[in-house]
């Protein structure tokens, strides 16, 4: 898996790319955290459940119905985010499956539990560059730990913000082009 806090790198590339309109603070410091929240299955390492289990480590809570539902149960405060109910259900589901997703990318564990319930079968990408981040913080103080740091900075945070940055660009284009575009009874 990458570092904990670099899951949020998604939700905030997104709200840079789309803007506080379509995506609120509130929505984004959401996004940011649900993008995270996969990860709280370690404490079942600690009480005992087995890595390989539907419920062990990159398992259920890894799934993309898990974010499907997480997403919907915060899509249920799409008021409280001031955003409409599918705009929040698609940025929160964004967040939540791109956990997953970016954990199929690395280099280590046993693969990542994607399409459970239907399937206990464990998944990765083909192409795997992402060094696997260590479970317990005193792994990040090591050698080891500033390689991961320095291979989630090339494989996820710079290709990430380069897309949040081009959705960005392509955004202000086209809301530059609308304006030109427009009649002045429209202005």
């Amino acid at each position: 898996m990458p570092t904990v806090f670099t899951h949020a790198a998604v939700p905030i590339a997104l709200a840079a790319g789309l803007g506080r309109n379509k995506v609120p603070v509130r929505l984004l410091a959401c996004g940011a955290i649900a993008a995270m929240l996969p990860d709280l299955d370690v404490i079942g390492l600690r009480l005992g459940v087995p890595y390989t289990s539907d419920f062990g480590h990159r398992g259920f809570t890894h799934s993309l119905l898990f974010a499907g539902l997480v997403a919907l149960a915060g899509a249920s405060g799409h008021r409280w985010l001031r955003t409409g109910f599918y705009s929040a259900w698609l940025f929160l589901f964004a967040a939540i499956a791109s956990h997953g997703l970016l954990d199929t990318l690395t280099n280590g564990g046993r693969g990542i539990a994607l399409l459970w319930p239907w399937t206990s079968e464990r998944y990765f990408a083909p192409f795997r560059p992402i060094e696997v981040s260590p479970l317990g913080v005193h792994g990040f103080f090591t050698t080891r730990g500033i390689e991961v740091l320095k291979s989630e900075l090339l494989w996820i945070w710079l290709p990430v913000l380069a897309a949040g940055m081009a959705l960005f660009i392509a955004r202000r284009a086209i809301a530059r082009r609308n304006h030109m575009n427009s009649t002045p009874e429209e202005i």
